[in-house]
């Protein structure tokens, strides 16, 4: 089980980033969370084995169609023992 954070900067917000991460993650059997900022950034908490969290990472880094990604951040976070993932507010 490994935990990541992960910020993403671009045109990643009212373009369904958020939704999509969350149903990418589900597919994955990811748990954590994804939310806008208020700087326009998208971030999120994702856990899970290591193979499913770095192709979830992997997906991001495109995101859906209409985002435009300009950069991805990822560092090492504690595990929070999520059950689920959830877009939060």
């Amino acid at each position: 089980m490994v935990a990541r954070r992960v910020s993403v900067t671009g045109r990643v917000q009212g373009v369904f980033f958020r939704a999509w991460t969350c149903e990418q993650a589900q597919e994955l059997h990811v748990t954590g969370w994804v939310r806008n900022c208020d700087d326009g950034s998208v971030e999120a908490h994702l856990e899970g084995d290591e193979g499913s969290v770095e192709q979830l990472i992997g997906k991001m880094h495109g995101g859906p169609p209409d985002a435009r990604v300009a950069d991805l951040r990822v560092s090492d976070a504690s595990t929070e023992a999520l059950t689920s993932f959830e877009v939060r507010r």
